[in-house]
């Protein structure tokens, strides 16, 4: 460190070079006692990092146990509260309702107050939700329940992904993301397997209720452990005021918008994820048991063949993603081709019997939707800035499950209408008419794909 002239010096001529200042000694400087904890410029990974995200992907996969409860226990719904197709189809489409409409508030929840406490407030829905569906015995309450736990599902996603993002290097995040969503498969997995038999074992109201009480110790672990970023400690820097320093609400969400990597990533999600989750949520049971004529054992277990497909596919584009961020589109564009083919021969079999090779080839294809839907989530994650990043994945994440939301309504009006006696009179020939609804929503998130592709790509995406 050096010091300036001394003040008793005469005043030089401008001609004349000052003196040389003698050099003091370097002295070491204390941090301030006001220090604060701030994140990482580049995040580890590591031990620590995959911790966190293992406690964070806890809530999620709780969270899809509980989405996925009802597409077990359909059947049993219908008789309970005495309703058909269309109010069958209500329960899932609420729910999924509540979910994409809470996205965005949730993106805009985790950027501001971090992902530990929106995942701490929705295990705290989840677990209300399915505790009082648990003691429903007529529609509305049973109804206004799942929407609850709708609250619940959509604070964990978004959460999850923050927290990878926050943990993990940048090059890392698209395999995180597909282990994110392979983690959630395992929890549907547990509702194929063991929710299932317990439903039929112990009864409606224990089963869920049991469901339910699973919350308590995943709150207690991410209240006790789960921190949102790592951190270290740095000085102090002057006071800012926080309402200064956030965006508007308006701008925020518009900035996001306007990105066309976050409008591409919205309609990849809505095109791919549709198919399958329709089809595991609610449809899968009714169609394999009233429409192929299967037992209840034999049509839990190719929707246990759908879970395992997802998983695999899960772990098998997270790789080919995480060499090479050129295969996004490829993967895209080849699951929504397949699955468009795949559900063209099923549907267009003679009498609406497809072979069992046929249903196992379909059902497999389908395990393919959901990771190429996170593929979405990737173009929001590498067009917009950190600072917005989970309003940007909640625009994205809303996509799939407004898909979803339109292929569970049409498929149950369509039900209803072709089968005027009720449930009891679904036949293969109306459940075949009725899925050829899909290709509707698969036709429109195609041409939207498509076309956004062009202007991303003109982007320098």
């Amino acid at each position: 460190m050096t010091v300036e002239p001394a003040r008793s010096a005469p005043p030089l001529s401008p001609s004349v070079p000052a003196p040389r200042a003698a050099a003091e000694p370097a002295v070491a400087v204390e941090p301030p006692a006001a220090a604060v904890l701030v994140t990482h410029p580049a995040p580890p990974g590591g031990r620590a990092a995959w911790l966190a995200w293992s406690i964070g992907v806890s809530v999620y996969v709780l969270a899809v146990i509980h989405r996925t409860s009802l597409g077990v226990a359909g059947l049993d719904a219908a008789e309970r509260f005495g309703i058909g197709a269309s109010a069958l189809s209500t329960f899932s489409i609420l729910q999924v309702l509540v979910y994409a409409a809470m996205q965005v508030p949730v993106g805009l929840l985790v950027d501001r107050f971090g992902p530990r406490r929106a995942l701490l407030l929705g295990v705290l829905l989840l677990s209300t939700g399915q505790l009082a569906f648990a003691f429903s015995s007529s529609f509305a309450p049973a109804l206004a329940s799942r929407a609850v736990l709708g609250c619940g599902d959509a604070m964990t996603f978004i959460s999850v992904l923050r927290i990878a993002a926050r943990w993990f290097p940048a090059a890392k995040n698209p395999f995180v993301a597909q282990l994110t969503g392979l983690a959630g498969m395992g929890g549907n997995l547990v509702t194929t397997v063991v929710l299932a038999q317990a439903l039929h074992s112990e009864g409606w109201t224990p089963t869920f209720t049991a469901i339910a009480l699973l919350g308590v110790a995943v709150f207690a672990l991410v209240a006790l452990f789960l921190r949102d970023a790592p951190a270290v400690v740095r000085p102090a820097k002057p006071p800012v005021d926080p309402q200064a320093a956030r965006p508007k609400v308006r701008r925020q969400v518009l900035d996001c918008w306007r990105e066309p990597g976050t409008r591409l990533g919205l309609w990849i999600h809505f095109t791919t994820q549709f198919p399958g989750n329709a089809f595991g949520l609610l449809w899968g049971m009714p169609y394999l048991v009233e429409a192929q004529g299967m037992s209840r054992g034999e049509a839990g277990g190719l929707l246990t063949l759908l879970v395992l497909s997802n998983m695999s596919f899960g772990f098998l584009f997270g790789r080919l993603l995480s060499a090479s961020a050129r295969a996004r589109m490829p993967i895209v564009l080849t699951v929504i081709t397949t699955t468009g083919l795949g559900w063209a021969l099923v549907l267009s079999w003679p009498g609406g019997h497809p072979p069992m090779w046929l249903l196992i080839g379909i059902i497999l294809v389908m395990g393919s939707n959901g990771p190429a839907s996170l593929v979405g989530l990737d173009y929001a994650r590498t067009r917009n800035p950190a600072e917005r990043l989970g309003t940007a994945s909640g625009i994205v994440n809303m996509g799939g499950f407004i898909g979803t939301m339109i292929t569970l309504f049409g498929i149950g009006v369509l039900l209803d209408a072709l089968s005027p006696g009720g449930a009891e009179t679904y036949s293969a020939t109306a459940f075949r008419w009725a899925f050829c609804w899909q290709y509707v929503p698969l036709a429109v998130g195609t041409l939207m794909i498509l076309r956004l592709r062009r202007r991303v790509n003109a982007a320098g995406a």
